[in-house]
């Protein structure tokens, strides 16, 4: 038996035989064309792209039988970049100039945006560029009539190990066929972690060369808790784990059944808040299966994938969060103004940033970009006349931006209170605390707002100086570093001295082994993708507010994050062990 250790991504465990994705490149012929031929070449290259679209638009209206959720996001944006018209007018020019064959024109100049894009890149961007390249992939597959690899042909269930896996390819991940996911590189936040998350796929990457050491049909065990993974394991290790396997999947589908009609209160009574973060309206239903108390956290960024250059109406933001008010049933909804830049939806009109991170995302770019952030505002706010609407603004971090965007707000709402449109006068404003300025004047903030929500994901990579998505620092993405818990701590209190809500909209939320020590700060509405709400409950009714303060006080005492995380992942499994291996 051979042992790899990697990232866990994905908790869980796995035991089948393993199935090695095809990683080979597509070779590439280049040959010249007669002028003739020219705008034969140029139809080619447009019927594979239209091609290319119509399979993910039926992968598209496939998931939104299912709430495509993040994968739904994925695939809209390949689809947005097959349709980019820039970049269909550079393969077409390049064609007829060089007079070139359509794959060679194709592979070319998608792979000079990549090397472009690849210069001084943060690993959020490289990510970025692997989109490209798989979009590339794609067309190139339709014009050589080679049959693409995918994950949708398995007919059983394996264990898929892969150098990488593609978005594209992630995003139609099937938990009946693939029962575990074991990759070369990745991190906590990449689209595989993501989407394995998403479908409950135990899953384990950065192993460096697990494509090397497993041969396909090889007995692989994928421990998704741990990050280990166990290549032709001997007889007793393999019981083991089937039995680790069958228990934890009854575990997590008694808890799902018992604890989404329960409230979510503490042992000794205390009642707490827990809602959900989605991406589209077709997310609600799933919400109010698992027992969620309404929407902490909308993310609208899917609106502006595969506009092709144009960008969404006033009418369909509008639309959109209609459609999900009308599901809620007067339960709340926090709606997020476009958070675009860095690793999410790139609004940037071509313009290079050395570092995207620390450049125009967020609320600076909307500042930017009135002609989005105003439809935008005005939607929000005609909805607001029609259920229980809250608005929180991102990556705010000095009180001026608070109140510029408040103060654009009030002239948005001018302009419809002259028009006649109705809204809540009073709706709800709120910023997302996920820059360490804003958690250490959450004092100067918590006064001008309604709310405050944290956002751990960006506070713990900001805190920490490293980026989430980067296997070769991934040991530094630290949610129990004692800096990233007095920040949290701060806001928390702050917010309760001054008579606001804070929730906490981060992974850390919905993680198992953070819930005691965040009630235990005071924490009393937690947001998290909707499968998870089910496990936090039953964290929540496992404990006594006494028991989390005591916890806390522990905690802070601790100078180690390991320490710290040993004792939190110890408590865990005491009170919750189905939950926290």
């Amino acid at each position: 038996m051979e042992i790899r250790k990697g990232i866990a991504v994905s908790p869980g465990y796995a035991v089948g035989d393993a199935f090695l994705l095809d990683a080979e490149e597509v070779r590439v012929p280049r040959r010249q064309v007669r002028p003739e031929e020219v705008e034969g070449e140029v139809g080619r290259f447009r019927a594979a792209r239209d091609a290319c679209v119509a399979e993910l638009t039926e992968s598209i209206r496939s998931m939104q039988k299912k709430a495509g959720g993040v994968a739904e996001g994925i695939i809209n944006a390949h689809v947005a970049m097959l349709l980019d018209p820039v970049m269909a007018k550079e393969i077409e020019e390049f064609i007829r100039r060089g007079k070139a064959n359509a794959e060679y024109a194709v592979a070319s100049s998608y792979r000079r945006k990549t090397k472009k894009l690849l210069v001084n890149a943060n690993p959020r961007i490289e990510e970025f560029a692997r989109n490209i390249i798989d979009t590339e992939r794609q067309i190139l597959h339709q014009l050589l009539g080679k049959k693409e690899e995918t994950l949708s042909t398995l007919t059983r269930g394996v264990i898929v190990i892969a150098h990488d896996i593609s978005p594209t390819q992630a995003a139609l991940l099937d938990p009946k066929k693939v029962l575990a996911l074991a990759t070369d590189v990745g991190g906590k936040t990449s689209h595989t972690a993501l989407l394995a998350r998403e479908r409950g796929i135990p899953a384990v990457v950065g192993l460096e060369s697990i494509t090397a050491d497993v041969t396909g049909g090889d007995t692989v065990i994928v421990d998704g808790s741990t990050g280990q993974v166990m290549i032709n394991p001997d007889d007793e290790t393999l019981k083991i784990y089937q039995t680790l396997g069958k228990n934890f999947r009854s575990s997590q589908a008694e808890s799902q059944s018992k604890y989404r009609s329960l409230p979510a209160e503490t042992k000794d009574g205390v009642a707490v808040r827990v809602l959900a973060n989605i991406e589209k309206p077709e997310e609600i239903p799933a919400m109010i299966d698992a027992g969620g108390k309404g929407i902490g956290l909308y993310r609208t960024e899917y609106l502006f994938f595969g506009k092709h250059g144009e960008f969404p109406s006033e009418a369909e933001h509008y639309d959109a969060y209609l459609k999900a008010v009308s599901q809620l049933g007067g339960r709340e909804m926090t709606i997020r103004t476009l958070d675009a830049g860095a690793d999410k939806v790139s609004l940037s009109d071509g313009q290079h940033e050395r570092n995207p991170f620390l450049g125009c995302r967020g609320i600076r770019l909307c500042f930017e970009r009135g002609d989005l952030f105003r439809p935008q505002l005005r939607a929000i706010l005609r909805v607001s006349s029609r259920g229980k609407v809250k608005i929180m603004f991102p990556m705010v971090s000095t009180i001026d931006e608070l109140r510029q965007a408040k103060q654009v707000l009030e002239e948005t709402m001018e302009d419809l209170r002259r028009e006649d449109h109705p809204f809540d006068e009073h709706i709800p404003v709120g910023i997302m605390v996920e820059v360490p300025a804003a958690a250490i004047l959450a004092d100067r903030f918590a006064p001008e707002v309604d709310f405050l929500s944290l956002g751990t994901n960006d506070l713990v990579q900001y805190t920490m100086a490293v980026d989430r998505g980067n296997e070769r620092v991934a040991g530094l993405y630290q949610p129990s570093n004692p800096a990233v818990l007095r920040l949290i701590r701060n806001v928390i209190a702050e917010g309760s001295k001054h008579g606001k809500t804070v929730s906490m909209c981060g992974e850390m939320a919905g993680d198992p082994v953070f819930v005691t020590l965040l009630l235990g700060m005071g924490l009393n509405e937690f947001s998290v993708v909707p499968n998870v709400i089910p496990a936090v409950k039953q964290v929540i009714r496992s404990v006594t507010m006494k028991e989390a303060k005591e916890l806390a006080l522990k905690v802070i005492a601790l100078h180690d994050p390991k320490s710290i995380y040993d004792l939190l992942a110890d408590h865990a499994r005491r009170v919750a062990p189905d939950l926290v291996p």
